[in-house]
């Protein structure tokens, strides 16, 4: 059994103390394919550092709409040459987030434009961040749809109305450690989306599911959160692992 986790931030600090521990126990439980978004361009140079003998990963280029601010104006032609690469799968982390800060709004939603345009032209997926910004992102991939468009809503905690409408917009939905919160109703309306556009990731180091919640996340909870979707899709965790790497290896393009 092979379980995927499609985003992971294993470059950042809060793992620099035990990152061989951490990869270690990512195997043990077989998830030996990590995918990792950039959020700024130094995170690029430090997931280039990352390697272990049973995990394969697989590296994005972008920059996360928190780090715009830092990084005006953001450089498409540097995107581009990175995401041009065979060496990349994907562009994002990108999006928009109105939580921290409403003050560069515009500045975040210029870059996103860029990344889409860079996603279209590389015919590469683009990874969408969103947080208290649902209706201006989709409103905006909408803009952008024209038929080539391809990417995954990261870390989903829509309504099932907005989530009907991302898939309809060819978005995949990334389930996280959030889908194992009980009071979140996430997990209710997971159980409604189709299964084939469904996709895995911890967002470690962030959000660790149940039973972890609080904790620091890491590669190896994965399995908690196959195990909650099996049950709310009433699947084995053989045949959640199965589906979700095949989903995650459609969009992004593995072989």
């Amino acid at each position: 059994m092979i379980l995927t986790d499609t985003h992971c931030h294993l470059y950042l600090d809060q793992f620099k103390d035990d990152l061989e521990d951490v990869l270690d126990r990512s195997s043990k439980e077989g998830i030996t394919r990590i995918f990792l978004p950039a959020i700024d361009w130094n995170s690029i140079e430090q997931m280039v550092r990352l390697s272990h003998p049973e995990i394969t990963f697989y590296k994005m280029a972008g920059i996360h709409p928190c780090s715009v601010e830092d990084n005006l104006p953001v450089d498409e032609e540097k995107l581009l040459e990175y995401c041009q690469s065979d060496e990349f799968v994907g562009v994002g982390e990108t999006g928009l987030d109105y939580y921290w800060s409403t003050d560069f709004v515009d500045e975040q939603k210029k870059s996103l434009h860029m990344h889409c345009r860079v996603a279209k032209e590389t015919g590469k997926p683009i990874v969408l961040h969103n947080r208290e910004s649902t209706k201006d992102l989709l409103d905006l991939i909408e803009e952008e749809q024209d038929g080539s468009l391809t990417g995954v809503w990261h870390c989903f905690t829509g309504t099932e109305d907005e989530g009907k409408r991302a898939l309809d917009l060819g978005l995949y939905l990334g389930v996280g450690g959030v889908s194992t919160f009980k009071n979140a109703g996430v997990d209710k309306t997971i159980a409604k989306m189709p299964m084939e556009k469904l996709i895995l990731e911890t967002d470690a180091p962030y959000l660790a599911p149940v039973p972890h919640r609080g904790k620091r996340n890491e590669p190896a909870f994965i399995k908690n959160i196959a195990e909650n979707l099996a049950e709310l899709k009433n699947l084995t965790l053989e045949e959640i692992a199965e589906k979700t790497t095949r989903n995650a290896f459609q969009l992004f393009g593995i072989q």
